[in-house]
């Protein structure tokens, strides 16, 4: 590459290329487990929860597999419990383990770079793990690459995908073929407007090419996968919102693709490499050592949840959620919460259209109970808060296994059991 054509490139870039995309503050290692509050003496409003949850529980709708937990978040005591530390499968409540580790190893304020850069007569988009990035993304992108190229009197192109943050496996172990590309797509490090492919990358590939195009560049040859080269020079970037927004959307959509790429993330932002085993691995050392969390029976394999191996019990997953309500982590957990889905909200897995707290028991509740949905085949499960009849927050975990009642119906149930909690169903 000429000297010439080098200093065009570069000035046509709009911003200097961040120095890492693992920049962002990882604060679990340093601090110790957090020790948990025993307390166990019920007031009369807490024994009303817990008397009410052992009739309701004994329900058709659920069958016999439930692991279920309330607990009082100022205090942290147990008002009920049923084989809370059965670990059963959990479904999309597992991206509440994935959104804690993601928000406590990469920060709240952490973004995500795609970058183009120049090299050999090719631009190769570059993935930075951002599962957010839109055409509108890639034409700005495109537009400052073809100023670049034109300054340096370069009218054609080859282009080329680098998707190799992320290294295979890109599919996780409990998941069904019929889960992809559908419900999750398998795990690239580069997607545009979440096209539900087999290769998101070269499919935002051909967008990108298709971009130069309508801006005058000629692409030669077919797009094609390759790794950037370290002499090649950055002439574009995006960067996207902050993680925290991620996270939130994530949580009120049960978005599967950016779990599993929050999951990847997560894993390099703690120094490993981007596979499910290491992100899995992160999640856990987060948990335990960070927040003190136990981890007894928890088993984790992806980061959304569509495995069909991953097991964890209520008593954890209620933990979690209570983390977010401790003001020592609300800078950097509160977006869980902020996240979750309201009881009739619309647009979000609480809301009517998806038939939510609409029957008799559990319409009460609506816009007092905010909680993570969570449905596979033989899998449905409920986690979030809610303010009770004491005028104390409680936090609660109902995940049920292997009922053969109509999904609807379960949900229904589970509906109600928040309803209780809440205390509007007395």
């Amino acid at each position: 590459m000429s000297p010439s054509v080098r200093r065009a490139l570069l000035a046509a870039a709009t911003a200097p290329i961040a120095g890492s995309i693992l920049a962002g503050p990882s604060a679990f290692a340093a601090d110790k487990a957090v020790p948990r509050a025993t307390a166990t003496e019920l007031d009369p409003a807490e024994q009303k929860i817990a008397d009410n949850l052992n009739t309701r529980t004994v329900d058709a709708r659920l069958g016999s597999t439930l692991s279920g937990v309330v607990i009082d978040a100022e205090s942290d005591k147990v008002v009920w419990g049923h084989d809370a530390t059965t670990a059963l499968m959990p479904a999309s409540n597992t991206k509440l383990a994935t959104s804690t580790a993601a928000l406590t190893v990469l920060g709240p304020d952490h973004r995500f770079t795609t970058k183009v850069v120049y090299g050999d007569g090719t631009l190769t988009l570059v993935g930075g793990g951002d599962r957010t990035l839109t055409t509108g993304d890639l034409q700005a992108l495109a537009k400052t690459a073809v100023a670049g190229l034109k300054s340096a009197g370069l009218t054609s192109v080859k282009v080329k995908v680098d998707d190799s943050l992320f290294p295979e496996p890109t599919l996780a172990n409990g998941w069904n073929s019929g889960y992809y590309p559908d419900e999750v797509a398998p795990v690239r490090a580069l997607v545009v407007d979440g096209h539900a492919v087999m290769d998101t990358s070269l499919d935002a590939g051909h967008v990108f090419a298709g971009l130069l195009t309508q801006q005058g560049v000629t692409v030669t040859g077919d797009v094609t996968h390759g790794v950037a080269g370290p002499g090649d020079v950055p002439v574009a970037q995006h960067r996207s919102g902050k993680l925290s927004g991620i996270v939130e959307h994530m949580l009120k959509v049960s978005d599967n693709n950016i779990a599993e790429t929050l999951l990847r993330m997560t894993a390099l932002g703690a120094g490993r490499q981007a596979t499910f085993d290491n992100g899995a691995a992160v999640v856990r050392d987060v948990l335990s050592r960070r927040y003190g969390v136990s981890l007894e029976n928890f088993e984790m394999y992806d980061g959304s949840g569509l495995s069909r191996a991953t097991r964890i019990p209520a008593r954890t997953l209620a933990d979690i959620l209570d983390l977010t309500t401790d003001p020592r982590y609300g800078h950097t957990l509160r977006y869980i919460a902020e996240g979750l889905p309201v009881a009739g909200e619309a647009g979000a897995t609480l809301g009517p259209e998806w038939g939510r707290f609409d029957t008799a028991d559990s319409k009460c509740a609506v816009g007092k109970v905010s909680a993570k949905t969570g449905t596979l085949t033989g899998a449905i499960a409920l986690s979030g808060m809610t303010k009770a009849q004491d005028g104390r927050l409680k936090i609660f975990s109902f995940v049920e296994n292997g009922s053969t009642a109509n999904p609807g119906d379960i949900k229904d149930a589970l509906d109600g059991l928040a309803a209780t909690v809440n205390g509007c169903w007395a």
